[in-house]
């Protein structure tokens, strides 16, 4: 990540905690890994530019590569998390902070961030 990014920033911490991905997946999952990595860090930039439009859909393509990657590995995890995108794509759009804390809290989970996520 780009070290124009808090370390303390949600998106930033969910893109760190993807290695843990390549881990458990092994090599198959950097490409992915790389992808969502650079789609978090357009948010981030789109977010901080004010580009509010733009940041959510970089989010959102990280979000359906990061399901497309499950989908690989196993359906029911693939369809885990294109319900978690679809959700946190509708909590953005309503703005529902509240949903999309505990979203991204989930993503973070699922990346093997075990830190209670009350960073927002």
């Amino acid at each position: 990540m780009s070290t124009t990014f808090s370390a303390d920033d949600p998106f930033v911490r969910l893109a760190q905690n993807l290695g843990e991905l390549e881990v458990v997946i092994g090599e198959g999952a950097r490409p992915a890994v790389i992808e969502v990595r650079s789609r978090l860090e357009q948010a981030i930039g789109c977010r901080e530019r004010g580009d509010i439009a733009g940041s959510l859909a970089a989010i959102r393509a990280a979000m359906e590569r990061l399901a497309a990657l499950g989908s690989t590995l196993d359906s029911a995890e693939g369809a885990m998390m294109r319900l978690i995108a679809a959700r946190f794509a509708d909590a953005l759009g309503k703005d529902a902070k509240g949903e999309t804390k505990d979203i991204v809290n989930v993503m973070r989970q699922k990346a093997g961030d075990r830190k209670d996520g009350d960073d927002w």
